[in-house]
Protein backbone atom coordinates (compact mmCIF):
# COMPACT_ATOMS: atom_id res chain seq x y z
CA UNK A 1 0.00 0.00 0.00
CA UNK A 2 1.33 3.45 -0.98
CA UNK A 3 -0.53 5.26 2.26
CA UNK A 4 -2.15 4.36 5.63
CA UNK A 5 -5.28 5.83 5.05
CA UNK A 6 -7.89 5.80 2.63
CA UNK A 7 -7.98 9.54 2.15
CA UNK A 8 -10.86 11.76 1.16
CA UNK A 9 -11.07 13.72 -2.34
CA UNK A 10 -13.56 16.46 -0.72
CA UNK A 11 -11.90 20.16 -0.18
CA UNK A 12 -12.50 22.93 2.31
CA UNK A 13 -15.51 25.04 1.94
CA UNK A 14 -15.81 27.54 -1.24
CA UNK A 15 -15.06 31.27 -0.21
CA UNK A 16 -12.74 30.76 2.74
CA UNK A 17 -9.48 32.18 2.21
CA UNK A 18 -6.73 29.77 2.80
CA UNK A 19 -3.03 31.27 2.74
CA UNK A 20 -0.14 28.95 2.36
CA UNK A 21 3.22 29.30 3.00
CA UNK A 22 5.42 26.71 0.46
CA UNK A 23 9.21 26.58 0.65
CA UNK A 24 11.64 26.30 -1.83
CA UNK A 25 9.12 27.62 -4.60
CA UNK A 26 11.16 29.08 -7.10
CA UNK A 27 12.00 25.81 -8.82
CA UNK A 28 10.81 22.26 -9.38
CA UNK A 29 8.38 20.81 -7.19
CA UNK A 30 7.73 23.94 -5.07
CA UNK A 31 7.17 26.33 -8.11
CA UNK A 32 4.31 23.84 -9.74
CA UNK A 33 2.71 23.50 -6.06
CA UNK A 34 3.11 27.41 -5.49
CA UNK A 35 0.73 27.60 -8.89
CA UNK A 36 -1.47 25.40 -8.23
CA UNK A 37 -2.68 26.45 -4.48
CA UNK A 38 -2.87 29.98 -6.23
CA UNK A 39 -5.23 28.65 -8.79
CA UNK A 40 -6.85 26.90 -5.77
CA UNK A 41 -7.67 30.24 -4.74
CA UNK A 42 -4.93 30.50 -1.79
CA UNK A 43 -2.81 32.66 -0.60
CA UNK A 44 0.45 31.58 -1.53
CA UNK A 45 3.78 32.71 0.21
CA UNK A 46 6.71 31.40 -1.66
CA UNK A 47 9.98 31.37 0.27
CA UNK A 48 13.30 31.03 -1.39
CA UNK A 49 17.13 31.98 -1.09
CA UNK A 50 17.22 33.24 -4.70
CA UNK A 51 15.41 36.74 -5.04
CA UNK A 52 16.00 36.64 -8.54
CA UNK A 53 13.68 33.54 -8.92
CA UNK A 54 11.32 35.44 -6.58
CA UNK A 55 10.43 38.01 -8.96
CA UNK A 56 9.11 35.78 -11.74
CA UNK A 57 6.91 34.12 -9.07
CA UNK A 58 5.88 37.19 -8.38
CA UNK A 59 4.74 38.46 -11.69
CA UNK A 60 1.95 35.26 -11.63
CA UNK A 61 0.38 36.39 -7.88
CA UNK A 62 2.67 34.46 -5.72
CA UNK A 63 3.81 36.66 -2.58
CA UNK A 64 7.28 35.88 -2.09
CA UNK A 65 9.63 35.85 0.71
CA UNK A 66 13.41 35.69 1.03
CA UNK A 67 14.13 32.81 2.93
CA UNK A 68 16.78 30.36 3.72
CA UNK A 69 15.57 27.10 5.79
CA UNK A 70 19.16 27.57 7.26
CA UNK A 71 18.94 30.31 9.05
CA UNK A 72 16.30 30.34 11.81
CA UNK A 73 16.13 34.17 11.61
CA UNK A 74 15.59 34.52 8.32
CA UNK A 75 12.47 32.20 9.03
CA UNK A 76 11.41 34.18 11.93
CA UNK A 77 10.93 37.31 9.96
CA UNK A 78 9.05 35.65 6.77
CA UNK A 79 6.54 33.93 9.12
CA UNK A 80 6.10 37.22 11.48
CA UNK A 81 5.57 38.84 7.84
CA UNK A 82 2.70 36.31 6.93
CA UNK A 83 0.84 36.55 10.74
CA UNK A 84 1.10 40.46 10.17
CA UNK A 85 -0.34 40.61 6.46
CA UNK A 86 -3.05 37.47 7.08
CA UNK A 87 -3.34 36.88 10.97
CA UNK A 88 -2.84 33.02 10.08
CA UNK A 89 -1.42 30.58 8.09
CA UNK A 90 -3.56 27.63 6.89
CA UNK A 91 -0.95 25.18 5.00
CA UNK A 92 2.65 24.79 5.51
CA UNK A 93 4.61 22.90 2.59
CA UNK A 94 7.72 21.77 3.30
CA UNK A 95 9.66 21.07 -0.05
CA UNK A 96 13.32 23.22 0.29
CA UNK A 97 15.77 20.33 -0.23
CA UNK A 98 18.83 19.52 -1.75
CA UNK A 99 20.97 16.10 -2.32
CA UNK A 100 24.34 15.17 -1.68
CA UNK A 101 25.14 12.12 -3.20
CA UNK A 102 28.44 9.84 -2.44
CA UNK A 103 29.70 7.26 -0.03
CA UNK A 104 28.99 7.67 2.89
CA UNK A 105 33.29 7.65 3.83
CA UNK A 106 33.50 9.97 0.92
CA UNK A 107 31.29 12.90 1.73
CA UNK A 108 32.56 15.69 3.47
CA UNK A 109 30.74 15.70 7.33
CA UNK A 110 30.09 19.95 6.61
CA UNK A 111 28.49 18.60 3.36
CA UNK A 112 26.56 15.88 5.19
CA UNK A 113 25.78 18.22 8.35
CA UNK A 114 24.17 20.83 5.86
CA UNK A 115 22.42 17.91 4.29
CA UNK A 116 20.20 17.89 7.28
CA UNK A 117 20.06 21.13 8.12
CA UNK A 118 18.03 21.51 4.98
CA UNK A 119 16.31 18.02 4.61
CA UNK A 120 15.37 17.92 8.57
CA UNK A 121 16.29 20.81 10.77
CA UNK A 122 15.06 23.61 8.75
CA UNK A 123 11.45 22.30 7.83
CA UNK A 124 11.14 21.20 11.84
CA UNK A 125 12.07 24.81 12.94
CA UNK A 126 9.54 26.21 10.35
CA UNK A 127 6.96 23.60 12.20
CA UNK A 128 8.05 24.93 15.31
CA UNK A 129 7.57 28.31 14.62
CA UNK A 130 3.94 27.95 12.60
CA UNK A 131 2.42 25.46 14.48
CA UNK A 132 1.40 27.42 18.02
CA UNK A 133 -0.83 29.79 14.99
CA UNK A 134 -2.24 26.59 13.85
CA UNK A 135 -3.01 25.34 17.58
CA UNK A 136 -4.40 28.52 18.46
CA UNK A 137 -6.94 28.21 15.67
CA UNK A 138 -7.34 24.45 15.86
CA UNK A 139 -6.75 23.35 11.95
CA UNK A 140 -4.08 23.38 10.00
CA UNK A 141 -1.96 21.25 7.83
CA UNK A 142 1.62 20.16 7.16
CA UNK A 143 2.75 18.67 3.86
CA UNK A 144 6.37 17.61 3.96
CA UNK A 145 7.60 16.80 0.73
CA UNK A 146 9.95 13.69 1.34
CA UNK A 147 11.19 10.83 -1.58
CA UNK A 148 10.90 6.84 -1.88
CA UNK A 149 14.21 7.75 -0.56
CA UNK A 150 13.10 8.35 2.83
CA UNK A 151 11.68 4.07 2.33
CA UNK A 152 14.20 2.65 0.14
CA UNK A 153 18.47 2.52 0.68
CA UNK A 154 20.46 3.17 -2.28
CA UNK A 155 24.16 3.22 -2.47
CA UNK A 156 25.71 6.16 -2.66
CA UNK A 157 23.15 8.05 -1.34
CA UNK A 158 23.25 7.74 2.25
CA UNK A 159 23.38 11.28 3.69
CA UNK A 160 20.60 11.75 1.31
CA UNK A 161 18.48 8.50 2.09
CA UNK A 162 18.92 9.47 5.92
CA UNK A 163 17.83 12.63 5.31
CA UNK A 164 14.57 11.59 4.29
CA UNK A 165 14.06 8.60 6.40
CA UNK A 166 14.60 11.02 9.77
CA UNK A 167 11.94 13.59 7.56
CA UNK A 168 9.54 10.56 7.70
CA UNK A 169 9.96 9.40 11.36
CA UNK A 170 9.84 13.42 12.53
CA UNK A 171 6.38 13.49 10.50
CA UNK A 172 4.99 10.61 12.23
CA UNK A 173 5.25 11.64 15.36
CA UNK A 174 4.11 15.15 14.47
CA UNK A 175 1.20 13.58 13.36
CA UNK A 176 0.83 12.08 16.29
CA UNK A 177 1.31 15.21 18.49
CA UNK A 178 -0.83 18.21 16.71
CA UNK A 179 -3.52 15.70 15.94
CA UNK A 180 -5.90 16.53 19.07
CA UNK A 181 -5.30 20.23 17.47
CA UNK A 182 -6.59 18.73 14.47
CA UNK A 183 -3.77 19.74 12.64
CA UNK A 184 -3.24 17.47 9.67
CA UNK A 185 0.81 15.95 8.93
CA UNK A 186 1.10 14.42 5.14
CA UNK A 187 4.03 13.25 3.63
CA UNK A 188 4.74 13.42 -0.46
CA UNK A 189 7.14 10.68 -1.68
CA UNK A 190 7.70 11.06 -5.31
CA UNK A 191 10.01 8.58 -7.38
CA UNK A 192 12.72 10.20 -9.89
CA UNK A 193 11.66 13.24 -10.49
CA UNK A 194 12.40 15.70 -14.08
CA UNK A 195 13.78 18.55 -12.15
CA UNK A 196 17.02 19.86 -12.04
CA UNK A 197 18.72 17.71 -9.51
CA UNK A 198 19.63 14.76 -11.81
CA UNK A 199 22.27 16.56 -13.67
CA UNK A 200 23.61 17.78 -10.95
CA UNK A 201 23.96 15.40 -8.41
CA UNK A 202 25.53 13.05 -11.45
CA UNK A 203 28.26 15.46 -11.35
CA UNK A 204 28.59 15.89 -8.00
CA UNK A 205 28.58 11.95 -7.75
CA UNK A 206 31.66 11.31 -10.59
CA UNK A 207 33.75 14.14 -8.60
CA UNK A 208 33.35 13.09 -5.12
CA UNK A 209 34.23 9.37 -5.96
CA UNK A 210 37.24 9.80 -8.61
CA UNK A 211 40.41 8.50 -8.02
CA UNK A 212 38.64 6.29 -4.64
CA UNK A 213 37.41 2.93 -3.83
CA UNK A 214 34.03 3.87 -5.22
CA UNK A 215 34.55 5.19 -8.57
CA UNK A 216 33.66 2.59 -10.56
CA UNK A 217 30.41 2.18 -8.35
CA UNK A 218 30.07 5.80 -8.78
CA UNK A 219 30.07 5.14 -13.05
CA UNK A 220 26.98 2.80 -12.72
CA UNK A 221 24.92 4.38 -10.39
CA UNK A 222 25.15 7.92 -12.03
CA UNK A 223 24.26 6.00 -15.22
CA UNK A 224 20.81 4.68 -13.27
CA UNK A 225 20.08 8.50 -12.61
CA UNK A 226 20.03 9.41 -15.96
CA UNK A 227 18.22 6.43 -16.62
CA UNK A 228 15.77 6.82 -13.71
CA UNK A 229 15.33 10.81 -15.33
CA UNK A 230 14.72 10.51 -18.49
CA UNK A 231 11.12 11.99 -20.22
CA UNK A 232 8.79 9.02 -19.62
CA UNK A 233 10.09 7.12 -16.76
CA UNK A 234 10.55 10.39 -13.59
CA UNK A 235 7.23 11.86 -12.98
CA UNK A 236 7.19 15.29 -13.95
CA UNK A 237 6.86 18.20 -11.14
CA UNK A 238 3.34 18.99 -11.54
CA UNK A 239 2.54 15.39 -10.89
CA UNK A 240 4.03 15.94 -7.38
CA UNK A 241 2.44 19.22 -6.68
CA UNK A 242 -1.26 17.90 -7.73
CA UNK A 243 -0.45 15.59 -4.55
CA UNK A 244 0.70 17.97 -2.26
CA UNK A 245 -2.48 20.20 -3.23
CA UNK A 246 -4.54 16.88 -2.56
CA UNK A 247 -2.90 16.77 0.82
CA UNK A 248 -3.65 20.58 1.30
CA UNK A 249 -7.33 20.40 0.34
CA UNK A 250 -8.53 17.24 1.68
CA UNK A 251 -11.47 17.11 4.40
CA UNK A 252 -9.42 13.62 5.45
CA UNK A 253 -6.21 13.64 3.94
CA UNK A 254 -3.73 10.53 3.30
CA UNK A 255 -1.15 10.19 5.99
CA UNK A 256 1.47 9.57 2.94
CA UNK A 257 1.02 10.23 -0.96
CA UNK A 258 3.43 8.03 -3.11
CA UNK A 259 3.61 9.65 -6.66
CA UNK A 260 4.10 7.86 -10.13
CA UNK A 261 4.04 4.11 -10.46
CA UNK A 262 7.78 3.40 -9.43
CA UNK A 263 7.05 5.06 -6.04
CA UNK A 264 3.95 2.72 -5.78
CA UNK A 265 6.04 -0.54 -6.86
CA UNK A 266 8.91 0.19 -5.18
CA UNK A 267 6.75 0.90 -1.67
CA UNK A 268 5.35 -2.63 -2.11
CA UNK A 269 8.43 -4.00 -2.33
CA UNK A 270 9.58 -2.54 0.05
CA UNK A 271 6.69 -3.87 2.27
CA UNK A 272 6.44 -7.31 1.33
CA UNK A 273 9.95 -8.33 0.86
CA UNK A 274 12.61 -9.02 3.82
CA UNK A 275 15.96 -6.96 3.80
CA UNK A 276 18.31 -8.88 1.89
CA UNK A 277 15.78 -9.90 -0.88
CA UNK A 278 15.15 -6.07 -0.60
CA UNK A 279 19.04 -5.36 -1.24
CA UNK A 280 19.35 -7.89 -4.11
CA UNK A 281 16.69 -6.18 -6.11
CA UNK A 282 18.58 -2.67 -5.21
CA UNK A 283 21.95 -3.91 -6.24
CA UNK A 284 20.94 -5.55 -9.19
CA UNK A 285 18.53 -2.44 -10.60
CA UNK A 286 22.19 -0.52 -10.80
CA UNK A 287 24.14 -2.96 -12.10
CA UNK A 288 26.25 -3.99 -8.89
Amino acid sequence: MAHTDSGDSRTTPVGTTKVALVTGATSGIGESAARMLLKKGFVVYGAARREDRLRELEQCGVRTLRMDVTDEESMRVGIDTIIRDENHIDVLVNCAGYGVVGAIEDIDLEDARRQFEVNVIGPMALVRLIAPYMRERGDGRIVNVSSIAGKVPAPLGGWYHGSKFALEGLSDCLRLELAPWGIDVSVVEPAPVTTEWAPIAHKALEKTSKGGAYESMAHKVADSFEFNHRPGLASRPASVARAIVKAATAKRPRTRYAVGPVAKSTMVSRKILPDRAMDWVIRKSYKL
